[in-house]
């Protein structure tokens, strides 16, 4: 399973976002073709929202920790029955991961705010 820091995972959070579930884990579950599917999906797109059927959310759990130790991928966020997962395709370098911009710590007190109006 790969593993990310907090800010990669942030930032591929937000990249997710807006993105339609392009694979459908039906009520036959994980099956190996599904599987297939997904990791040629992800070798194409590398962040993907995987859709499953089932309302158990220990089985929706267990699929995504099937599907990323078994392609190597990252798990995003679930999100109800949506799994975002991520793996890196270094031939296609689609997603670059940028750090989440920090505060510089150069806030106005309260005072300071007041004097601006």
């Amino acid at each position: 399973m790969l593993a990310l820091t907090v800010p990669e995972r942030l930032a591929l959070k937000g990249r997710a976002h807006a993105l339609n579930p392009t694979v459908i884990i039906g009520n036959a579950g994980l099956t190996e073709s599904v599987l297939a599917e997904i990791d040629q999906t992800l070798k194409r797109h590398e962040l993907i929202k995987i859709r499953v059927m089932g309302d158990d959310r220990e089985l929706r759990a267990t699929f995504m920790e099937t599907i990323c130790t078994a392609l190597h991928a990252a798990p995003i966020q679930i999100i109800g029955k949506i799994l975002v997962v991520y793996k890196p395709n270094p031939d296609a370098d689609l997603i670059p991961i940028k750090k989440m911009p920090r505060h510089k710590g150069n806030r106005l007190t309260k005072k300071q705010l007041a004097g601006r109006g």
